[in-house]
């Protein structure tokens, strides 16, 4: 209301969706709705009036046979208690309510589905604005955000660990996923951030794989990227690990590059720094160490700003976090054109407050490598025979969850062991 003084607000939460017949999807509340209320089930609305500084809360009016097949839904008593407000009506309130109250401004920053349900026509909606000013204070965490973004850490971290403890070759990946998520569920977090990946072997290779049904084999590497979510907010943590041995000479190698390159960027990462500049560094970085190992060749600037490098580093370094896994950027004041050559989403000076992920990553893409086009361009700056010979090898991505401070040194919500020591001595294999 503060930063839009001038106008009403309204926000609707989401509604169930339907999967088939009468049975719904997995309920997960819009995110800018949650933040605002902290209300977490279906078919709420909200409407913020700057001028009379009154915050409303609208909930759904059931029925009995509602309450019959999903039972108690808190009526307006309970759900101002429950969610610390003092003005609580029903949704069918809405358009009697938003007539009078808009009377009072010429804008109106109002969510579309809101809107509608509040029968409103204004001539000017300024949506766009709402959702930069949503942006903007979402993307700052406070401490109480913090906590309970520590806490999905936490318990992910717990899951992660399990997982290194407990998988062996001759499992499946799925089983893997059910360790860890069992862990999650065990310690009350019936939700994750986004779906689990399970990546053993050359799956690794695939940023987003999602098939989690490969059998584990003996010397493979495998890539776990899962995160639990605590309220609504979640962690996003990736650890790599080796099956039934420790780490092979040239999978310590390759993880070795991309752990150096997390632990510099996250030094790095500090208030004022643009995230764009640490991403140029990890590329670099990685690079440097690609060039160690005898798969790049040439000078480090062009391998980087020719792209060359992007064939076993194609993704961005970092993104924000928070009620959303890719969390909002800030808003247009905090949006900064990227340096020329490269193309990532999120370019931002940092600011205590924002947490954010740090994930560099090698992978061996066959997709990338055996085309003929990126063979015949790079020809010159990579060893495609010796890259060939990683084909198997799948990927590396160690991914920690980072806040940054007023400080200046950053905060890591992640505890899960990295350093390859630690990683194999998890496994249980020293």
């Amino acid at each position: 209301m503060q930063k839009l003084p001038d106008g009403l607000i309204l926000l609707a939460g989401s509604v169930e969706t339907i999967r088939n017949n009468d049975v719904s999807y997995v309920f997960r509340q819009k995110s800018d709705f949650l933040y605002l209320t902290g209300v977490p089930e279906a078919g709420y609305l909200l409407m913020l009036d700057p001028k009379r500084k009154r915050a409303t809360l609208l909930i759904p009016r059931v029925d009995a046979n509602h309450r019959v097949w999903l039972g108690h839904v808190p009526g307006p008593s309970e759900a101002a208690k429950r969610f610390g407000f003092k003005d609580v009506r029903y949704t069918d309130e809405l358009p009697a309510l938003a007539k009078a109250a808009a009377k009072s401004y010429k804008n109106v920053y109002a969510e579309p589905e809101a809107l509608r349900k509040a029968a409103l026509k204004p001539s000017a909606n300024r949506w766009g604005r709402l959702r930069d000013a949503l942006d903007d204070l979402r993307a700052t965490k406070t401490e109480g955000e913090i906590e309970i973004m520590q806490r999905a850490n936490d318990v992910s971290g717990k899951g992660h660990r399990a997982v290194m403890r407990d998988a062996r070759a001759g499992m499946f990946e799925y089983q893997v996923q059910s360790r860890f998520e069992s862990v999650c569920l065990d310690s009350g977090l019936k939700h994750l951030g986004y779906p689990s990946i399970v990546a053993a072997g050359r799956n690794g290779a695939v940023l987003h794989y999602h098939h989690n049904d490969a059998k584990l084999r003996p010397g493979e590497l495998l890539l776990i990227d899962a995160g639990a979510e605590a309220e609504g907010y979640s962690a996003d943590i990736t650890r790599t690990f080796p099956l039934g041995r420790r780490f092979s000479r040239r999978q310590r190698d390759v993880y070795s590059i991309v752990l150096e390159t997390q632990k510099e960027c996250i030094r790095r990462a500090r208030p004022g720094v643009l995230s764009g500049d640490l991403h140029l560094h990890s590329m670099r970085m990685i690079a440097e160490g690609l060039k160690d190992i005898k798969i790049l060749k040439g000078p480090v600037d062009e391998l980087v700003s020719g792209g060359a490098v992007r064939l076993f580093y194609p993704h961005g370094l970092t993104h924000t976090l928070g009620l959303d896994v890719h969390d909002t950027m800030g808003g247009r004041r905090r949006k900064v054109r990227p340096p020329a050559n490269i193309r990532i989403r999120f370019n931002a000076y940092l600011e205590p407050g924002f947490v954010i992920t740090m994930e560099p990553g090698i992978y061996f893409i066959e997709a990338l490598l055996k085309d003929p086009k990126l063979r015949e361009k790079f020809r010159n700056q990579v060893d495609f025979r010796r890259a060939d010979s990683f084909l198997d090898f799948g990927g590396v991505r160690i991914e920690d969850d980072i806040v940054i401070t007023s400080s200046g040194a950053p905060r890591n919500l992640t505890t899960v062991p990295k350093e390859i020591e630690d990683v194999e001595k998890a496994c249980g294999l020293n």
